[in-house]
């Protein structure tokens, strides 16, 4: 599969994830997001963002449970909760998420 923006394509998996990570780039993540009828606010960002940079000290992609703590840790106890996170990425936060980052789904996600 692939996706084209900004007159770019990019090659994605069969469940939308981006086959190459060093290509992505912001406009890539909106686009994933109208594809699933949603608008990123910077709310998102800050998830989007915060995985970004935890899968590059990482090099895994956390699962959600981790990523609950992670949040909670660095954006603080009211964003660090499944509620606030589903609210944001309805399909699964770490799988959702991580993949309007440009990472590859998380381990442990069906």
């Amino acid at each position: 599969m692939a996706l084209e923006v900004n007159g770019k394509t990019f090659e994605t998996d069969e469940e939308g994830y981006l086959a190459n990570l060093n290509e992505w780039e912001p406009d890539l993540a909106n686009a994933m997001a109208k594809v699933d009828g949603a608008e990123l606010t910077e709310n998102h960002w800050q998830v989007i963002n915060f995985l970004r940079e935890y899968y590059e000290e990482y090099q895994i992609a956390p699962a959600v449970r981790v990523l609950t703590k992670a949040i909670g840790k660095k954006l603080g106890k009211d964003k660090g909760n499944s509620k606030y996170l589903y609210e944001l990425f309805p399909y699964g936060p770490a799988k959702q998420a991580c993949k309007y980052a440009g990472l590859p789904k998380p381990t442990g996600c069906v």
